[in-house]
């Protein structure tokens, strides 16, 4: 394994440098927390109820984060246009500054989740749609209610109303929903998916994703990464015996924590670090207002949603074989040095090319803001399992996080080591494009 541990050392002192080199991301203003924050409240609305839908009809991660950015966004512009502090992301439009922010953050939220929900395709399963169309209702009514009928009020909800309209107009034929970007090829080095017992095919719910107009960047491919190593490399080969040996099912050297660990990451990014910004934004430490909580999970929202679409790019670009499609064939990559095993299979799969990791380019997406607007990687947080229901586990930097991230895919069987590091950078890279062109003050 010295290999191994050498190859680890490498890429984890690129990833610093990398952090280093990265521009400082923009300030934000810490101020009083104001009570209730309607914010987080329609942030923690907007997870359960996105989370909640069928795959196919938008549910799965990559597709629910473009939703969740639509979400954010509109948020976001509804209370900038009473406060005029920040770069408008959408709207124009300003509103009397005592117009109530709260009324215009629950507004915008419930027009956009409300119009997202409804506008499924008709040929797409959603039997739990008027559930949640109902939810969004009772919620709504609930925020509206704990306002006080005034001028303020109204004018809250006008500019809420007016940030939705404006996100929906801006998202009608943006590629939801479109076609399926892969293109079968059954030579070595390209993905093939997984079968089921009878027969057919296990194929990604939301293979559009990378067809979708991104929210920020200039193309949905702007940030393209290197891509795999090249079969007949030492480098592939490394990759190769590191999963082969640590990802399969029943590794003997895989340890029982880091099996563990691989299986408490088995969660949607989306769901993980909104939940961690709201504690952070809700905190005696850390916490923030209204309006920068607005601004807060629109950057980190929009800047993931733009990672998502291009990772999901890249993956059908490069169309790489995931570890149970390379192992069992490994003799047919013309490298001396991965003999095959084909009994070979992993502890986890997914339904979708390898390169880069999706997880991972929305961890680094996150995280970068994240450390960014807090202006420090030295931030204690949480993180709730979805693997082991109710388990936390308990960090003090944000980039340790990610370095266990990065070990559980590998650990996992799901990634070579090379997609996780090309997906952070990815992911880092969208977070500074934002940094530097959307959100900035408008003093500056």
């Amino acid at each position: 394994m010295g290999f191994v541990k050498r190859r680890v050392a490498r890429h984890w002192a690129i990833l610093v440098i990398v952090a280093l080199a990265a521009p400082m991301a923009a300030a934000t203003t810490v101020g009083a927390v104001e009570s209730p924050n309607e914010v987080t409240n329609w942030n923690r609305i907007a997870v359960e109820t996105l989370s909640a839908f069928p795959p196919p009809a938008g549910g799965a991660p990559p597709a629910s984060q473009i939703n969740m950015a639509m979400t954010q966004g509109a948020v976001y512009d509804a209370v900038n246009a009473i406060t005029q502090a920040h770069q408008p992301y959408l709207l124009e439009t300003q509103f009397d500054p005592t117009a109530s922010k709260n009324a215009a953050v629950a507004t915008a939220a419930y027009r956009v989740l409300t119009h997202i929900a409804t506008t499924v395709p008709a040929n797409i399963g959603f039997p739990n749609q008027g559930v949640l169309l109902a939810r969004l209702d009772t919620e709504y009514a609930t925020s509206l209610g704990a306002i006080q009928d005034s001028p303020a009020k109204t004018d809250g909800i006008a500019a809420g109303n007016a940030a939705a309209d404006a996100m929906i107009a801006a998202r009608q034929g943006d590629g939801r929903f479109g076609p399926s970007q892969w293109d079968p090829d059954p030579d070595p080095g390209h993905w093939q998916p997984l079968l089921r017992p009878d027969g057919t095919p296990v194929l990604d719910p939301t293979a559009w994703v990378g067809g979708v107009d991104p929210f920020l960047m200039t193309s949905s491919s702007q940030f393209r990464t290197d891509g795999p190593q090249s079969l007949t490399s030492e480098a592939w080969a490394e990759d190769y015996n590191e999963v082969k040996a640590i990802g399969r099912v029943d590794s003997t050297t895989r340890t029982p924590e880091q099996t563990h660990i691989a299986i408490f990451w088995q969660s949607s990014p989306v769901a993980t670090w909104n939940a961690v910004a709201r504690d952070l934004a809700g905190s005696t430490d850390h916490g923030v207002g209204v309006a920068d909580s607005a601004r807060l999970f629109a950057m980190l929202n929009l800047t993931a949603a733009d990672a998502s679409i291009n990772c999901w790019n890249d993956k059908y670009f490069w169309d790489f074989w995931r570890p149970w499609n390379a192992i069992p064939r490994g003799d047919e990559d013309d490298n001396p040095d991965t003999e095959a095993d084909t009994s070979w299979t992993a502890l986890i799969t997914a339904p979708y090319p390898e390169h880069p990791s999706g997880h991972l380019c929305l961890d680094g997406a996150y995280l970068t803001v994240l450390k960014g607007y807090f202006r420090s990687d030295k931030i204690p947080f949480q993180v709730t399992s979805v693997g082991f229901p109710g388990e936390v586990r308990t960090f003090d930097r944000f980039s340790h996080a990610l370095k266990e991230i990065i070990d559980a895919r590998i650990w996992a069987g799901l990634h070579y080591r090379t997609a996780d590091i090309q997906s952070v950078i990815l992911g880092r890279k969208v977070a500074h494009y934002m940094e530097k062109h959307y959100f900035q003050p408008l003093d500056d």
